[in-house]
């Protein structure tokens, strides 16, 4: 389908809604899911909700609330408990599920208190290419993903992003701070902040896209792999800030950065 065919398609699924909450993270998806939104309906029928917890880095929560602002649309932030359950704490292969079951049930309640319609997530076409199990809750609770429904790819929501002036039409790819500890690695805010603290330092120092896989003492850096000499030309000053963060050892992934790399085990 052409884009300007998939972005019409777009604009009439969500007018079709009535009014509509969204799952807003602030990454490129849901911040463009957030802007059309904006534009298809009025202004009051459309909210957009921001999970806060230790999954998810407090930059982003601060960029949230500026792209709702500047988009002038209403955002509420809620707190979620995914680290209260056991189930999600115990990082077993379907992890997602606990997740965004405790993400989808709060924001279905805040759909009925704002008497909204209905609520989406930013899944598309392109998300079907790795492991997905928050897809059953998604399921469960009656989520819409619309840009997935209009045939949207990452890529074509990049290229409409900078076609709109959308400002996260080239921002890194987002994950949950959870998607860098290994299946069945016990999930606890404090190994949650170290990876934070890391991968927030490795920006500072210029890295476009970072992820820090955690294993216990030793953690694995992926950057994309034409930034691999510039990670291995400043050696000693992150080996230092890491192991003051407490891993022992500090590698590089040579294969450089990928979305899902951990789900590599599950494919052999």
């Amino acid at each position: 389908m052409n884009i300007n065919n998939k972005f019409i398609r777009l604009k009439k699924i969500i007018a079709d809604m009535g009014s509509l909450l969204v799952a807003f993270s602030g990454g490129a998806d849901s911040t463009f899911l957030l802007k059309i939104a904006s534009i298809a309906l009025p202004r009051d029928k459309v909210l957009a909700v921001t999970a806060s917890s230790a999954t998810y880095p407090r930059e982003e929560l601060l960029f949230s609330k500026s792209i709702a602002r500047a988009f002038g649309v209403r955002h509420k932030i809620i707190k979620t408990n995914e680290l209260g359950d056991r189930n999600f704490t115990a990082n077993p292969v379907n992890r997602c599920y606990f997740c965004k079951k405790e993400l989808f049930s709060r924001l279905k309640i805040m759909a009925r208190r704002f008497n909204l319609n209905s609520v989406a997530d930013a899944s598309n076409i392109s998300d079907k290419e790795d492991f997905r199990p928050g897809n059953r809750a998604k399921e469960e609770f009656k989520i819409r993903s619309p840009l997935e429904e209009a045939g949207f790819t990452k890529e074509d929501i990049r290229l409409f992003s900078r076609k709109l002036g959308v400002p996260t039409y080239n921002k890194p790819a987002l994950a949950c701070l959870a998607s860098r500890i290994p299946y069945a690695k016990k999930i606890t805010p404090a190994i949650l902040g170290r990876i934070n603290k890391a991968e927030v330092f490795l920006r500072q120092l210029g890295f476009a896209q970072v992820r820090l896989r955690h294993y216990n003492g030793l953690c694995r850096i992926e950057v994309l792999k034409e930034e691999i000499p510039k990670l291995v030309n400043q050696h000693d000053l992150i080996v230092e800030k890491l192991k003051r963060l407490g891993y022992n050892y500090v590698t590089v992934d040579l294969e450089g950065y990928r979305t899902g790399s951990l789900n590599e085990v599950l494919k052999q």
